[in-house]
């Protein structure tokens, strides 16, 4: 993780294949395909996402088929399940960059598997990086009032989809 808590890429892609692993078992070129197919259409084609081997899931006991069945469905073990349960407590980054999109998204994908009340402390986690977000876009429109070009119009879209997503996040918040 990086020194905020939040997830490196690796770590998001583990998410992803632990998340869909405990949903339905799949087999080994099933779950590659659904991860690589998931991220690439969250952030598009990239190098850091296909690092990450299913294969060392299985060697780190999160993830275990039928032993001597290479082709047999892949299942979460109860390790997976807790190291599902630790990705999805990580902190959030913004989504204003292919990471921290791709976190956010896996997290609401996968929220579900926490509890109901850790699903709220995740949920107002997002929703204070939402705020701080659009804190961060507000000081930078502020810098420089009088800019002459199209920035400052720019920065309203960018604080209008932050506010989206907030109030979104807040109405989720209210149904759990």
């Amino acid at each position: 993780m990086f020194n905020d808590n939040s997830l490196l890429p690796k770590e998001a892609v583990r998410l992803a294949a632990l998340g869909m692993v405990c949903e339905h078992p799949k087999r080994y070129a099933e779950l590659a395909n659904a991860v690589r197919d998931f991220t690439s259409r969250i952030v598009g084609p990239s190098l850091d996402l296909l690092g990450s081997s299913i294969e060392l899931l299985k060697t780190e006991g999160l993830i275990a088929g039928k032993d001597g069945d290479e082709h047999a469905p892949l299942r979460i073990t109860e390790a997976g399940r807790e190291h599902l349960h630790d990705l999805l407590r990580s902190a959030v980054r913004p989504p204003n960059c292919d990471v921290g999109r791709l976190a956010f998204a896996l997290k609401i994908r996968f929220l579900h598997h926490l509890p109901a009340d850790e699903q709220r402390t995740q949920t107002e986690r997002m929703i204070e990086t939402c705020e701080a977000e659009i804190a961060r876009l507000g000081a930078l429109e502020h810098a420089d009032p009088t800019d002459p070009g199209h920035f400052a119009d720019w920065l309203h879209h960018d604080m209008d989809i932050a506010r989206a997503r907030r109030d979104w996040l807040e109405s989720l918040r209210e149904a759990l």
